[in-house]
C-alpha cells in the first residue's frame, strides 16, 4: 500500500460543501471548504458545512488549503475551517478578493492568504501544485495538478470548455497535454452534469438573453444572482449601459463583492451608472436595474424578501421584470418556486431557466468530460462533485472510454482512497456528513435530534402543560394550565382543550400519595399523547412541568 491517501470530506453524494483531503506520509493538504443549502425539511438550518473532524487530530499535519474558486459551495465553510485550522491559504486573485470579503464578515485575524496564478508552481512538504486556467461561471477558476511521490493527482476544480469564454481566458488546453504527457496517477473530474449530453453553451448565450429582457422590458429589471457570480454581474452591467440603465445593488455581500471586483480590475463599470437604491426612486423605472441576491429562494435573501414584501427599501411593483439568473440547485426546488409564485402575485413578471436562456450551466456536459479523459488518459478516476446518480453516470463515460472499472472509484463523502500496485482502491469510511449551522449554533448544538424535534413541532405543533402538584399527597393542587401553538386555531381547540384538562385532572388524582412529580409528568404526558390521538389523529409534542409543592 503506498503512502498516497485521498479522502473526499464533501462534495461526493450531492451538490455542494465540496471539501477533500489529499494525504501524504505526515502532510495533509486540503481542497476547498464549501457550503451547501439545506433542504426543505431542515427547520431553521441556514446552511450546511462540511464534517471535518476526521482532520481535527491531524491538526498540526495540515499544511494548507488550496481553494479552486469563489463560489459558495467551494468557499463558503472557510470562516469555520480557519477558525480551527489558521494554515496558510492558496487561491487566485478574484477568489482571494472574495474570501477576503468572508474572513472580514466574520472578523477573523490574521489569516494567512497567499495570491497565485495558473502557472505557478508552489511546494509544500511532498507536495507539488500547478493550478492550471479552466472555464466556469466565474473568473480566476483553476484546477489543480498535484505532483506527490507517488504520482501526479489532477483536481479538475468546476469546468467547462467554452470556447467564448466572458474574460476572455478559455480553459487551458496546453497545460492538460503537458499533464498527459507526465502520466496522470489519477483523475478526480467534475461530475455535476454527467447526465447531460453534448456540450454545455457558452456564457456568451447569457449575453443575448439579458439584452432580449432588457430591451423589452417596460419597467424596472431585478436580476437576482449569486453574489459572487462576478462574470455575470459584468454581463448585466453591459447590457443595461447599452440601454441606458443604471445600476443599484440589493444585498451586503454582493455590494461588498462588487466593490472589490472593481477594485481589482474584474469588474468595469462606466462612471456615474452606479447609483443607491434610494436615488434609483427618482429615476424613470425603464432606466432601471437592481441586482440582488436569492436566485436560489434562499429565505434570507433579497429576492425571498421582496416576494414577502419584508424588504426595507425595495418592493416589488406591477410591470417590473424579475430575471432569476441561476439553475436551480437541486433540494432548493421548492424555495424557489415559492419565490416565483409570490413574486408573480404581485405583479412582476417573472423570468428564469428554462423559460429564456438567462442562465447557462458552468459545468461541463458528458462530451466535455469525455474530451478530458481523452485528453489526460488517466491510469484511475474518481468523479467528483455531485449526487450519486452524477458520479455513476460519469464513471460509466470513463468505461465507454476505456478505462478499466477496477480503475475507477465511485464513492460518497468519507471514504479513503489509497494506491496498492498503481491502482486505486477503496478503504475505511472516516465521517463525511452534514454539520448545520444555525445562526450562531454549528455542529452538535443543532444535530439531528434537534432537527427531528423542529420536524415533529412543524408536523403536529406544542402543547404545553404546566400545574401544581402534592408529592406527599399525590394530589392536583389547582387548575392546570395548557397553552398549545401550531395544533390548531383557538376555536376548534376550546373542546378539545376542556377534555385535556380533564385527562391532566384525572391523571393527577389517580396518583398514589409519594409518586414523584418526575413521575407524574410521564404519565400525563402519555396520558394526554394517547387523548389527542384519539381525538384529532395528530400528536403533537406533549411537554408537562410539574411544580412540586414544597
Amino acid at each position: 500500500m503506498s503512502n498516497l491517501r485521498i479522502i473526499p470530506l464533501g462534495g461526493l453524494g450531492e451538490v455542494g460543501k465540496n471539501m477533500m483531503a489529499v494525504e501524504y506520509g505526515q502532510d495533509i493538504l486540503v481542497i476547498d471548504a464549501g457550503l451547501m443549502f439545506p433542504e426543505s425539511d431542515m427547520y431553521g438550518v441556514d446552511f450546511i458545512i462540511p464534517d471535518y473532524g476526521y482532520l481535527r487530530d491531524k491538526k498540526e499535519r495540515v499544511r494548507a488549503i488550496f481553494v479552486t474558486h469563489g463560489h459558495e459551495d467551494h468557499i463558503g465553510a472557510l470562516p469555520f475551517f480557519l477558525r480551527e485550522f489558521p494554515v496558510p491559504l492558496y487561491a487566485t486573485r478574484l477568489t482571494c478578493g472574495l474570501i477576503e470579503v468572508k474572513i472580514r464578515q466574520a472578523h477573523l485575524r490574521d489569516i494567512e492568504l497567499h495570491t497565485c496564478a495558473p502557472g505557478d508552481v508552489i511546494t509544500i512538504g511532498p507536495f507539488r501544485i500547478e493550478p492550471f486556467h479552466v472555464c466556469h461561471s466565474i473568473p480566476d477558476t483553476v484546477g489543480l495538478g498535484i505532483t506527490t511521490p507517488e504520482g501526479l493527482i489532477v483536481h479538475s476544480g468546476d469546468f467547462k470548455f467554452d470556447h467564448t469564454p466572458v474574460d476572455g481566458q478559455p480553459t487551458d488546453f496546453a497545460k492538460l497535454a503537458e499533464f498527459a504527457g507526465r502520466g496522470v496517477l489519477v483523475l478526480l473530474s467534475d461530475s455535476t452534469n454527467a447526465t447531460e449530453p453534448g456540450t454545455t453553451p457558452s456564457e456568451q448565450v447569457v449575453t443575448e438573453a439579458l439584452d432580449d429582457v432588457m430591451r423589452k422590458a417596460p419597467g424596472r429589471v431585478i436580476l437576482a444572482t449569486f453574489a459572487s457570480l462576478i462574470s455575470r454581474i459584468q454581463q448585466a452591467i453591459d447590457v443595461a449601459a447599452r440601454y441606458g440603465r443604471r445600476v443599484a445593488i440589493a444585498g451586503a455581500t454582493m455590494a461588498e463583492n462588487v466593490k472589490m471586483a472593481m477594485r481589482l480590475g474584474y469588474l468595469r463599470i462606466p462612471e456615474g451608472m452606479m447609483v443607491s437604491l434610494g436615488e434609483m426612486e427618482s429615476l424613470p423605472p425603464s432606466r432601471c436595474l437592481i441586482l440582488a441576491t436569492g436566485a436560489q429562494g434562499e429565505p434570507t435573501a433579497v429576492l425571498s424578501r421582496l416576494a414577502l414584501g419584508q424588504h426595507p427599501s425595495l418592493q416589488v411593483r406591477p410591470g417590473d421584470t424579475v430575471v432569476l439568473s441561476s439553475h436551480t440547485i437541486p433540494g432548493n426546488e421548492e424555495m424557489t418556486h415559492r419565490v416565483i409564485n409570490r413574486l408573480f402575485q404581485k405583479g412582476a413578471d417573472v423570468i428564469y431557466h428554462p423559460l429564456a436562456p438567462v442562465h447557462v450551466s458552468g459545468h461541463a456536459s458528458q462530451e466535455e468530460q469525455k474530451l478530458l479523459l481523452n485528453i489526460l488518459r488517466p491510469r484511475n478516476f474518481v468523479p467528483i462533485h455531485g449526487e450519486l446518480r452524477h458520479l455513476k453516470q460519469h464513471a460509466k463515460l470513463a468505461a465507454e472510454l476505456g478505462i478499466p472499472r477496477e480503475r475507477i472509484a465511485v464513492v460518497e463523502n468519507g471514504y479513503v482512497l489509497y494506491f496498492e500496485d498503481d491502482c486505486i482502491r477503496v478503504g475505511e469510511r472516516v465521517p463525511g456528513g452534514y454539520v448545520f449551522v444555525d445562526g450562531s449554533w454549528v455542529g452538535d448544538a443543532v444535530g439531528p435530534a434537534v432537527i427531528r424535534d423542529r420536524e415533529t413541532l412543524a408536523m403536529a405543533g406544542v402543547c404545553v402543560v404546566v400545574f401544581r402538584y402534592s408529592p406527599r399527597r399525590g394530589a392536583l393542587l389547582d387548575t392546570p394550565r395548557l397553552t398549545v401553538r401550531g395544533f390548531a386555531a383557538r376555536d376548534a381547540a376550546e373542546e378539545v382543550m376542556t377534555g385535556a384538562a380533564e385527562v391532566v385532572r384525572r391523571t393527577v388524582q389517580g396518583t398514589r400519595p409519594g409518586t414523584p412529580p418526575a413521575t407524574v409528568e410521564m404519565q400525563v404526558q402519555s396520558a394526554l399523547s394517547e387523548f389527542f390521538y384519539q381525538r384529532t389523529k395528530n400528536r403533537p409534542e406533549v411537554i408537562v412541568v410539574a411544580v412540586a409543592e414544597v
